[in-house]
């Protein structure tokens, strides 16, 4: 009993990926970064979340770079979370200068 000749494996089929776009990397990270804990740095992550999630979109506009998902999350976590960030610096900043700047009632002898 013969078996028939074997079929060689087909030769597999090589893409190159796309290389991913670091601005729209580092954005979902400050994203993150923002959302676990950046109203200890006054919203600073956020904000960078947002300004790079912009260039990152911009690079990936083209489809030469990839991380389009990436750039989108990074602006929408920036976006949510930089105004309540802004918002508690701003009262903690004025309250502060509102409290040194009024004086305290002292009572009579």
């Amino acid at each position: 009993m013969q078996y028939p000749p074997a079929v060689p494996y087909p030769t597999p089929l090589l893409v190159a990926a796309l290389p991913t776009s670091g601005t729209a990397t580092a954005a979902m990270v400050l994203g993150i970064v923002g959302v676990l804990g950046g109203w200890c740095v006054f919203g600073l992550p956020c904000l960078l979340a947002v300004i790079l999630g912009h260039v990152g979109l911009h690079e990936t506009r083209d489809g030469r770079k990839s991380g389009r998902g990436m750039a989108v999350a990074g602006l929408v976590l920036g976006y949510v979370f930089v105004a309540p960030a802004v918002a508690l610096t701003v009262m903690v900043f004025f309250g502060g200068v509102i409290g040194a700047a009024t004086p305290t009632p002292t009572s009579a002898p």
